[in-house]
């Protein structure tokens, strides 16, 4: 079948796709956030396959590039996707112990991205989608991959990609009440949004030993404790993060909320240089490799963030410091992290424990009782704990 032609052009150190159309090989650059390699083998179809054929096809390894019109492609996606829960439904065990269903639950939201990401998409060289029925996703690419260039090529991404694109301009658009500052945050593509309220609560009403003069955000992401800080009446916030659409949004959310003249962005793996009378840090929350970048925000493998920030700290506070470490204990009812283990973390940087405070999580998970990690997620407690160096 006849699909629409993508250009031939080659751009160095950018990956490729090729398949056939007939005698005619095609061509494009391959798309993919999360850095997978471009499939091998790519089929032409378009709204005449079934979606037990193509669920069969893309877990065999198939790549699917549609043809047709993208409500139907989006139809499709939903089809498999329901394919894809039900066998997982059916694989899960029951009755494991956390640690188990936790990683099985991993497992499966993998081998789930990887089927589903095989459904994939023509993108133009202006970000348009030559299709029937497309949407105009302009926006959204430019904001998630750049501004297109004279250089610009035709390309391939998988539309679960692509829908994820759409969300995130949404949620850029919309923003997130944030109750702490009366207003509300902005996140981009790829940074994550604070979604939780008890962790930024915190924040915003633990007490000051002394009000801080100086302090440090370690991590910022959109900015928003950084901004509470500020709202709270730091005269000088330095706020770090290693990830470049990280410090635009943040820099975007600070203009946004008329903070710019109290807080410095600084791109830094963790800390500023200096001291600071309060260094604030909440780093991933699940010691496990994350699957794509947006996942950084949420898994720490071997708890890298968290020992830097915990080993690091001492040396960037001033001598009546106060050091506020972020961390929801649902490693620990995952078994994947011990409180003994946190405990010993802190006590081999050198810092002990003043206060530590506590909230429960109001997110909807937490009610799900469907949810697999539903017992973990139920006894789950965030707290922020107060930290001096010995």
């Amino acid at each position: 079948m006849a699909g629409p032609p993508l250009s031939h052009a080659a751009v160095s150190g950018q990956p490729r796709i090729h398949w056939q159309d007939g005698e005619r090989a095609h061509e494009a650059r391959w798309r993919s956030e999360k850095g997978i390699a471009p499939p091998a083998r790519v089929l032409l179809i378009d709204d005449t396959i079934t979606a037990d054929r193509a669920y069969r096809l893309a877990c065999e390894g198939s790549a699917l590039l549609w043809q047709g019109d993208f409500q139907a492609a989006r139809q499709l996606l939903l089809a498999m996707a329901r394919r894809v829960d039900a066998k997982t439904r059916k694989s899960l065990p029951v009755g494991a112990a956390l640690a188990e269903a936790f990683h099985q639950h991993r497992l499966a939201q993998s081998q789930r991205a990887r089927t589903l990401g095989m459904l994939l998409l023509p993108l133009a060289r202006d970000y348009r989608i030559p299709l029937r029925r497309a949407p105009d996703v302009r926006q959204a690419c430019t904001e998630a991959y750049g501004e297109t260039g004279h250089d610009a090529d035709d390309s391939v991404v998988s539309l679960r990609e692509l829908l994820g694109l759409i969300g995130a301009h949404e949620w850029r658009k919309k923003g997130v009440e944030v109750a702490a500052l009366k207003a509300r945050v902005h996140p981009h593509y790829g940074v994550f949004a604070p979604v939780r309220d008890e962790y930024v609560g915190l924040v915003a009403t633990s007490p000051f030993a002394t009000p801080p003069a100086h302090a440090f955000d370690i991590g910022t992401g959109t900015g928003v404790l950084a901004a509470v800080l500020a709202a709270r009446g730091v005269p000088t916030v330095i706020a770090t993060d290693t990830d470049p659409r990280a410090l635009a949004c943040a820099a975007e959310n600070i203009a946004r909320l008329n903070l710019g003249a109290q807080i410095e962005l600084v791109q830094a793996n963790l800390f500023p240089e200096g001291r600071a009378a309060l260094v604030i840090c909440n780093p991933p929350w699940i010691p496990a490799r994350p699957s794509s970048p947006i996942e950084a925000a949420i898994f720490d493998p071997d708890s890298r963030m968290l020992r830097g920030f915990l080993d690091g700290l001492t040396a960037h506070l001033t001598p009546d410091g106060e050091g506020w470490l972020i961390l929801s204990d649902i490693a620990e009812h995952l078994g994947l992290r011990s409180r003994a283990t946190l405990l010993q973390y802190i006590e081999q940087a050198g810092l002990v424990v003043v206060d530590r405070l506590d909230a429960r999580p109001t997110h909807p998970r937490v009610a799900d009782t469907s949810d697999p990690l539903h017992a973990a997620r139920a006894a789950e407690v965030t707290s922020l704990w107060r930290l001096r160096a010995k």
